[in-house]
């Protein structure tokens, strides 16, 4: 059967009741098992988890076959356009510690597939106790300006190494603490947000005269909408902390 984003957190609230859940992550190897208890793996063996999920129930989908881009999962696969659906996981006792996306494949990608934009992110935040007890501390459905936000001197939260920009980072979007920066309002200021991050960013500035142009009128031959996307110096000011 077929089902939408929202109809599988539905579901995993409501008929599953996840919240309510107790789990374990066992090893075996020959005559030795254990219960893991190291919590840097529970996250991606969540990810798994989704997909035994979703085969047990018979859901439909269609994996992706590039690891480095979302989304995780097809919901629809005879149209890889719409139903997109991306499974991320985190120890809900610290900040989110997931990647985004890589920036540079990112800003490329939603020109030629403007449809990423509507990727769901399904976010598990999760608990370990010491004696290896997963439970399922909050499920969240978002959108990507949902969870991202500015940082002090980028339009976008970032991880940068040694001055070169890596990877998207999600901001505390379940958080109202007075030191946290806003996430986004909406997808046309996530885009101003990017557009202005394809200025800064060295690499990518040679792309930045055309790039907002280029994205309008992919967006407009998918969509059939013409997006108004504000300059950052003119809504920049709505999300200092």
């Amino acid at each position: 059967m077929k089902l939408t984003a929202q109809e599988i957190f539905n579901q995993l609230i409501t008929d599953d009741k996840i919240l309510e859940l107790n789990g374990q992550i066992k090893f075996y190897l020959g005559d030795i098992d254990i219960i893991v208890k190291q919590k840097d793996v529970v996250g991606n063996i969540i990810q798994e988890w989704v997909l035994g999920w979703l085969e047990k129930r018979g859901i439909e989908y269609a994996p992706s076959t590039n690891t480095q881009m979302p989304p995780d999962f097809y919901l629809d696969p005879s149209d890889l356009t719409r139903n997109l659906l991306e499974v991320k996981a985190f120890n809900r006792t610290a900040s989110p510690g997931f990647d985004i996306a890589d920036f540079r494949m990112y800003q490329n990608e939603i020109i030629s597939k403007p449809y990423m934009l509507n990727v769901d992110y399904l976010i598990f935040g999760y608990d370990m106790s010491d004696d290896g007890i997963v439970t399922i501390k909050d499920l969240w459905l978002k959108k990507v300006w949902e969870i991202t936000r500015r940082m002090k001197d980028w339009a976008i939260n970032l991880q940068i190494k040694e001055k070169v920009v890596h990877k998207i980072r999600p901001g505390v979007w379940y958080s109202d603490r007075q030191n946290n920066y806003p996430m986004f309002r909406c997808l046309e200021d996530f885009v101003s947000a990017i557009e202005q991050t394809v200025w800064q960013n060295p690499e990518t500035r040679k792309n930045s005269a055309t790039w907002k142009s280029r994205f309008l009128d992919s967006y407009e031959k998918h969509y059939g909408v013409r997006l108004s996307i504000p300059r950052w110096d003119d809504i920049q000011m709505n999300y200092n902390k």
